[in-house]
């Protein structure tokens, strides 16, 4: 057998049975994980491990013992490209953008997600990661990239205005068209209809003898309206309008502007020329046991571990730490400057993160999740991550990725259970053949019934026999088992 190349992934198994501190529930011996550590691996490798409940911290690669530890952890992702920000997460985007732009700044009692809403593991520090003189211009990249909308119509954001506006106020936006007396206009009052209005009992409900305060989307709606009528009056002109037509305009009004934004709309805005602040990005690749990788039907930046710069106004104020793998941008880490956590920093940069691998998929198709590391259901201050939807878990038996949704009832009853409910699904990974495992020993790789015949001393294959169990098949024949 030749000798291990630097493509290949290179582990040393070490077991775990032996409890630690859990820095969930504060257990002193309850965290119960297998581990390795990877002398290098590559990014396919680690891509098939965190798809069977293994996750890295630098290059200790670890799985927990799901059905032993006392808070057991759930590979957790995001389906990027159908993704949809909830009202908290446009609230973080939106007091970001304030920011920029106007420098309205709220140091109030947050009352989003924690600020590690992406990881386990967080940093706060007053930290000089990388000087400004030590970036040239060129590789940072500002915030305004794409898009042309501008911030100040943020607040217009449909769906979440909670303006209401008198109806007085818009006598102008009434009708003004060829159509029938009596044709109604959907959400208003017949004409023909007689409205009678008792007075109002103090302190019970509103004054029907005013007009009804209408939300301000229900207004625009109406002028979009009232334009696009305008715009078909000569078509028109001589006939009737019936009510029909003008519900199936209004619902053929709703131009783009009107659909929920996406994240993109938030992330990729275009900035005022006179704005307060200006917010810039660069990444660098990072010391991993990742190999880094390019290829081309790959992202641009290629494969591996990646360190994510934010800088404000030449100042960095946070990093995040990420891994690009062949089907999905993994989250490791993010430390920020505490005198910003003001912004959210942990969520805006999770959605900074669900934003970009919906980047990478348009150059690599086969990159479309963005995984979240853990869910840890039996942990409440952990269950955060579930509302980045929709996401799915992964089966701690089955391998087999389960919408969140059906999830959440079986963990209510409790804390581990399988989350695949065919009961005829086994894990199609499992290992089979223990002697195809490769080894490396002595500088040289060789198939585990090999090693096994050379092997002086007591037997190892019940560690081999676990590590394969845990790795799966195709892992345990790719990556090369250390054995001194």
């Amino acid at each position: 057998m030749a000798a291990a190349g630097s493509s290949a992934s290179i582990v040393e198994y070490f077991g775990g049975e032996d409890g630690y501190r859990c820095g969930y529930c504060k257990n002193e011996t309850g965290n119960l994980s297998h581990g390795m550590w990877a002398h290098s691996m590559t990014v396919q490798d680690y891509q098939d491990l965190i798809d069977r409940g293994w996750r890295r911290s630098g290059k200790y690669v670890y799985k927990p013992i799901m059905n032993q530890t006392c808070c057991p952890q759930y590979t957790i992702r995001c389906q990027a490209l159908r993704f949809q920000t909830s009202k908290s997460h446009k609230k973080v985007l939106k007091k970001m953008l304030k920011f920029i732009s106007k420098g309205d700044v709220s140091k109030g009692v947050s009352e989003e997600e924690p600020m590690d809403s992406h990881i386990e593991d967080v940093v706060t520090c007053d930290f000089a990661y990388k000087s400004e003189s030590d970036v040239s211009q060129s590789e940072l990249t500002p915030l305004s990239v794409d898009h042309s909308e501008r911030v100040e119509n943020e607040d217009k954001d449909t769906g979440e205005t909670k303006e209401e506006v008198n109806a007085q106020q818009v006598e102008s936006g009434s009708l003004q068209v060829c159509a029938h007396k009596d044709t109604t206009v959907p959400g208003e009052p017949s004409h023909s209809a007689k409205i009678v209005h008792a007075p109002p009992k103090p302190g019970k409900g509103a004054d029907l003898s005013k007009p009804p305060c209408r939300k301000a989307k229900d207004i625009r709606k109406e002028r979009k309206l009232q334009k696009l009528l305008q715009n078909q009056t000569c078509a028109f002109e001589g006939s009737e309008l019936q009510a029909g037509d003008q519900v199936f305009l209004l619902q053929n009004s709703k131009s783009k502007t009107n659909q929920p934004k996406t994240i993109e709309d938030f992330v990729f805005v275009s900035l005022p020329d006179d704005a307060q602040h200006k917010l810039e990005f660069t990444r660098f690749l990072c010391n991993s046991p990742l190999e880094a990788e390019n290829a081309p039907n790959g992202p641009e930046c290629g494969y591996g571990s990646f360190h994510q710069q934010y800088w404000l106004d030449g100042k960095i104020i946070a990093v995040g730490v990420i891994d690009i793998l062949p089907y999905c941008v993994s989250s490791v880490y993010l430390y920020y400057d505490p005198d910003y956590s003001f912004l959210s920093l942990g969520v805006y940069s999770a959605l900074r993160e669900i934003a970009f691998t919906r980047q990478l998929h348009e150059k690599a198709p086969d990159l479309c999740f963005y995984y979240m590391g853990f869910y840890i259901h039996s942990c409440p201050k952990m269950r955060y991550k579930g509302q980045y939807r929709p996401s799915d878990l992964l089966c701690p038996e089955t391998y087999v990725w389960t919408p969140i949704e059906q999830c959440l009832p079986l963990l209510e009853h409790s804390k581990y259970c399988r989350l695949n409910q065919d009961v005829k699904a086994v894990d199609e990974g499992r290992i089979k053949e223990l002697g195809r495992v490769r080894v490396l020993h002595k500088r040289t790789v060789m198939p585990y019934s090999v090693y096994k015949k050379r092997r002086k001393g007591p037997s190892d294959e019940a560690s081999v026999q676990q590590y394969a169990s845990l790795v799966g098949q195709t892992c345990s024949e790719r990556m090369l088992l250390f054995r001194s």
